[in-house]
């Protein structure tokens, strides 16, 4: 929840009462420091946000106690902010500045162990300075419409109205998306109109929902199958399309197929709505639930092989067919190149024209059919302990499940 809308005011008296003082500290040093965090750098937010309230209590005796403590505070991050700046002009460095702030995101939580987050950077980058300004301040920093109102230098109502047109151009830079993060920031603010419905806007929440679903009805599923609570909450973040997710990750050539990977505990995909030439609505939101299945094997045990993660992801989410399995793999079986559990450790886009994707899923597969469940969640958490669990060498494995995969290749 916000914190903008504070229970009561802090006002230090004319000797700067420091325990009054450390009231205001802990009520506002949250929103200075993520304010720092958009405007230079997140990992000097903390020191400055120090900074910054060392400079008010030294200074608490220029305080006028019918103005506002918080935009008091705040004038003197502003100019600590225009120092900074400076500092960094003369160093050639470049200030991390929320006008050039890549990833910005809106949460959407839905279930227990999941939230999702729409990107809204490069929307952002299309309003005028004044409205980033104004819709960071409102939520990213959690000020209130009067509190912004004073640090802007405009009438209460003048940000409200300007606020309303920066949602409507967000909207319609953010497209297809752009409805359903308006309709979560409607219910933190209230401000756009909840009662507004057409053709589109129902089309969208059900997209929403499609997404929420998916991943609702398998989460606590998978956990329980393979006997593992997230250790955290995952937050899923979609970007509006294949060159943006590419960019995002840091993969600006990656191929088509490349949808979506996660980083610690963030997934990132690309939009179902924009899906690129390779894949669909659906694929999207079944491949959301292959990340999560791989995250979960991470979490369980990070040096899981890549097979392991990705077999299991594919087994989860039933992302590609029984028919496309055989079609895409019939003549790697045929020629009996059919690539070794090492090999399927690749973690290069070899791995897909080895069709490491369809190989792990059919490991997956042999050993859930010879050797059961427990057997798997053994590998997960022992990959390496092939006697100890299949009492077979790996070579020994290898060759049964070669001996599977050709059977099932001759199967009508």
């Amino acid at each position: 929840m916000s914190g903008a809308q504070d229970n009561y005011s802090v006002y230090p008296d004319e000797q700067g009462n420091i325990k009054n003082f450390q009231i205001a500290y802990e009520q506002y040093r949250h929103r200075i420091c993520k304010y720092f965090a958009l405007k230079i750098n997140p990992i000097v937010a903390d020191d400055l946000t120090q900074q910054v309230f060392l400079k008010a209590i030294e200074n608490i005796h220029t305080f006028k106690e019918n103005a506002s403590l918080f935009t008091w505070i705040f004038k003197i991050a502003q100019n600590t902010v225009k120092n900074e700046f400076r500092s960094l002009s003369r160093k050639k460095e470049i200030p991390y500045d929320f006008v050039k702030y890549e990833s910005q995101s809106i949460s959407l939580d839905f279930a227990k162990n999941v939230e999702i987050r729409i990107d809204i950077g490069a929307a952002l980058k299309k309003l005028t300075e004044l409205d980033q300004q104004i819709i960071t301040l409102r939520f990213f920093v959690d000020c209130t419409l009067l509190e912004i109102s004073k640090i802007v230098g405009m009438r209460e109502s003048a940000v409200k109205n300007r606020l309303y047109r920066s949602l409507e151009k967000l909207r319609r830079e953010l497209k297809e998306w752009g409805d359903i993060t308006i309709m979560s920031i409607q219910d933190m603010i209230s401000i756009v109109n909840k009662s507004e419905t057409n053709d589109m806007a129902d089309r969208l929440k059900k997209v929403h929902q499609d997404l929420f679903h998916e991943l609702k009805d398998k989460v606590e599923t998978i956990s329980l199958k393979y006997k593992h609570q997230p250790s955290r909450k995952i937050i899923i973040e979609i970007y509006p399309d294949l060159p943006t997710f590419h960019q995002a990750v840091g993969e600006e050539n990656a191929p088509n197929w490349f949808m979506g990977t996660f980083e610690e505990n963030d997934l990132k995909i690309v939009s179902p709505l924009n899906p690129g030439p390779e894949h669909t609505y659906q694929s999207i939101l079944k491949s959301t639930v292959h990340l999560f299945t791989m995250w979960l094997i991470t979490d369980i045990n990070p040096l899981a092989p890549k097979w392991v993660r990705q077999g299991i992801g594919g087994y989860e989410s039933k992302g590609m067919s029984e028919e496309f399995i055989r079609s895409s793999t019939l003549d790697i079986i045929d020629t009996l190149v059919i690539p070794s559990f090492q090999e399927l450790n690749n973690d290069t886009w070899d791995f897909e024209t080895m069709k490491g994707f369809q190989f792990s899923y059919l490991i997956v597969e042999f050993v859930i059919d010879k050797y059961g469940l427990d057997a798997l969640n053994k590998v997960i958490r022992n990959p390496n302990d092939f006697n100890g669990i299949f009492q077979r060498s790996e070579p020994e494995l290898y060759d049964q499940w070669v001996e599977y995969v050709k059977n099932k290749r001759q199967q009508p």
